[in-house]
């Protein structure tokens, strides 16, 4: 396998994948009020185009693929396409972003067709709470979704927070989950991306350091498996850890490894940089390996250094559109 470098010497070795840009949530952060218009299916990268990029990525050095939304699971017949990109030679790490929605029914299958790791969105442990960031959602659907994700034997099974300053930015409910369930919480910065919540919702990964350490005291722990730009911390006596996910206090684009494939194919080298690549049109026209090893390393000449000069209210799109 050969090695991905972008312009910075950074080593590219991490694909997030968007394989839908449908969720059957509306959380308040990531969609509208008035919704998003969807694209019309035949706009979206079939599975059979998705398996030829994600094949000549691996074989170019990506060692690690997402696959994320949307909501994946809601996507038809995704199992076979979970078993397909598992048998790729070279693949190391293969993980899902979910909401959980679906996942009890799900997760038995998830490992057997060869997924190694699940994230699962839960951004409040208050039912009423949680209804409300995400306009419909029902939290005992998703908690059993999460039970069934460790009973089928993932690890590890991280727990994703966005944290809204006055809405759900009393996390000590998630410090007790880690007393009872071998879970990494990790609390997510918000990033502002047009939706009716401003930058004034965000809470810095410090503050909430500091009313955590009430609780007791946070001890930092080696990166796990997949951790990115997340810092892990335990607490005595707990079965799971805490985990901070920095982008807005802490930027650190000077580490990112990844590019963002979108679920109508369009490759992105920067999560706040409209400046993509339309992969669909040349898996169209010519899927040869080749022209597609041209536009990965037109994407890593893309890359920006970093991405403070780029705000984040002029993006294109939605954060489900890009797939996060």
């Amino acid at each position: 396998m050969t090695s991905l470098n972008d312009s910075y010497n950074r080593k590219i070795d991490y694909l997030r994948l968007s394989v839908t840009d449908k969720c059957n949530l509306r959380c308040i952060y990531c969609v509208p009020a008035q919704g998003l218009k969807l694209k019309p299916r035949k706009d979206i990268l079939t599975y059979e185009e998705i398996e030829l990029f994600a094949n000549c990525v691996v074989e170019e050095g990506i060692s690690r693929i997402r696959l994320t939304g949307g909501e994946p699971l809601i996507r038809r017949d995704i199992l076979s396409l979970v078993r397909n990109i598992a048998s790729i030679p070279g693949l190391k790490d293969f993980s899902l972003t979910t909401n959980g929605f679906l996942l009890a029914d799900y997760a038995d299958m998830l490992m057997d067709a060869g997924l190694n790791r699940i994230n699962i969105s839960i951004d409040s442990l208050d039912p009423s709470i949680y209804k409300f960031i995400t306009r419909v959602g029902e939290l005992d659907r998703i908690m059993n979704g999460l039970a069934k994700a460790l009973e089928s034997g993932f690890n590890p099974v991280k727990i994703n927070v966005v944290v809204l300053r006055g809405i759900n930015d009393d996390i000590s409910d998630f410090v007790k989950l880690i007393y009872e369930y071998p879970v990494h919480v990790r609390f997510i910065e918000y990033m502002p991306f047009g939706t009716e919540i401003g930058p004034e919702k965000t809470v810095n990964s410090c503050e909430l350091k500091e009313r955590i350490e009430r609780f007791g005291k946070l001890r930092p722990v080696e990166a796990m498996r997949g951790a990115g730009p997340a810092r892990y911390f335990e607490m005595k006596g707990a079965l799971g850890t805490l985990g901070f996910i920095s982008p807005i206090s802490e930027h650190f684009c000077a580490n990112c490894n990844r590019l963002r494939l979108t679920a109508e194919g369009r490759l992105r080298s920067c999560l706040f940089l409209d400046d993509e690549i339309n992969v669909r049109e040349a898996l169209r026209s010519d899927a040869s390996k080749e022209n597609i090893r041209r536009l990965i390393k037109r994407a890593l000449l893309k890359k920006p250094k970093n991405s403070l000069g780029y705000g984040h209210d002029n993006l294109q799109r939605q954060m489900s559109q890009i797939g996060g």
